[in-house]
């Protein structure tokens, strides 16, 4: 399954063509390579986002063509999260 497909049915992102615009900026990685939209994620990938300030790793866990909004979670396993700066801790 295509990474832009993938990040909207999991609704990491809302909609896939901000996914895609994402991946061809070069701010997607698939198991530490630099993926376009194009690229192919599979079970047990590790994919890292760096969407704005935060940076989000996570585990695709299952593919499915077809996702309701409450089964969307079911599809990945989130490891890490960061962000470059914390907005919320400064003084």
């Amino acid at each position: 399954m295509r990474i832009d497909k993938f990040l909207k049915l999991s609704r990491i992102i809302k909609r896939r063509t901000v996914a895609k615009e994402l991946a061809d900026q070069g701010r997607i990685s698939i198991n530490g390579k630099v993926a376009k939209s194009s690229a192919n994620v599979g079970t047990n990938d590790q994919v890292e986002i760096r969407f704005g300030n935060k940076t989000s790793t996570f585990k695709v866990l299952k593919l499915q063509d077809i996702v309701k909004k409450d089964e969307a979670a079911d599809l990945y396993e989130i490891v890490s999260e960061s962000y470059e700066r914390d907005y919320q801790n400064e003084d």
